[in-house]
């Protein structure tokens, strides 16, 4: 899949959303402005947090400081607090914090609260679309069960409020993702409905750099680990989501443009292991 550094995905709700992103995710919040001016020069147009990130406020410092139209680049954040007043509340506080005019994509952070509370959750951010405070909505976590459970609500929110479109439309799920958590049931679930796919700790926090398959690859097209491991999740057609505060590696993140794996070579990198290294609330006795 040939990729530029402008190259992007049409989401579900007709936005595109720039495949490449920056994360930010335990970026401390005074570095946080630093490090998204160096990813946007870099060439970056995709920028992800979170409101239990604390640092969205320097992302928006970045964004407006960057000599970049608004239009241009993409953001992201998330609803911890998963309720209806909570998700509302959160919007309105992330607008706050970054001073922008409007919210790229917005996700819930996770399917915690109960089933009552993720309906709710969801509501809210349909009406702050429909407000023109967000643009696209989504969920990040989320297992088949949950992604189930959300169709079900926006059916339910459809009946209840006037008609199709109405329980909204979702653009995105974020999930951990990497050769060694593969997720083929969300991925398959995520495709047959248009929902894409953002990618989160997608070098698996520098775990796996030394594999011999990732090695080898390495190797062959004289780039890091870091860099064939984000150039897998491009060629599986995600949005991977890289973090890093050191330069040098922000714009290395961003060098994966050059090259693309083979079919082949995507499939013989993907494993059957259930290996995350993060939390994992896709898992479903953790969030009924």
């Amino acid at each position: 899949m040939a990729t530029t550094i402008n190259s992007t995905i049409k989401l579900a709700s007709g936005y595109e959303m720039p495949r490449l992103g920056f994360g930010v995710y335990q970026t401390p919040p005074e570095e946080t402005e630093r490090c998204c001016l160096e990813a946007l020069n870099a060439g970056y147009r995709h920028i992800d947090s979170a409101a239990c990130y604390r640092n969205e406020a320097g992302c928006g410092n970045a964004i407006r400081a960057s000599s970049i139209p608004r239009d241009q680049i993409f953001f992201t954040t998330k609803v911890i607090n998963i309720s209806y007043y909570g998700a509302k509340a959160t919007v309105d506080q992330s607008l706050a914090l970054t001073k922008l005019e409007y919210i790229d994509l917005m996700l819930l952070h996770m399917p915690m609260g109960g089933s009552k509370n993720r309906k709710g959750a969801w509501r809210a951010l349909v009406e702050a679309v429909e407000a023109g405070k967000v643009r696209s909505i989504g969920v990040s976590n989320y297992g088949v069960h949950h992604l189930d459970e959300l169709e079900q609500h926006i059916n339910e929110l459809e009946r209840e409020r006037g008609g199709p479109g109405k329980g909204g439309v979702v653009s995105v799920n974020q999930v951990e993702l990497h050769p060694w958590l593969a997720r083929q049931d969300i991925v398959d679930w995520c495709t047959q409905r248009d929902v894409a796919l953002q990618a989160y700790a997608p070098i698996v926090r520098g775990a796996r750099f030394k594999e011999p398959s990732v090695k080898k690859l390495a190797d062959k097209y004289n780039k890091t680990p870091a860099q064939v491991l984000i150039r897998w999740s491009l060629d599986k057609g995600f949005s991977p989501l890289p973090k890093s505060v050191t330069p040098s590696r922000i714009v290395a993140n961003a060098d994966v443009l050059d090259f693309e794996l083979t079919p082949e070579e995507v499939q013989e990198l993907e494993t059957d292991e259930y290996s995350p290294v993060a939390w994992d609330p896709t898992i479903r006795k953790l969030y009924e």
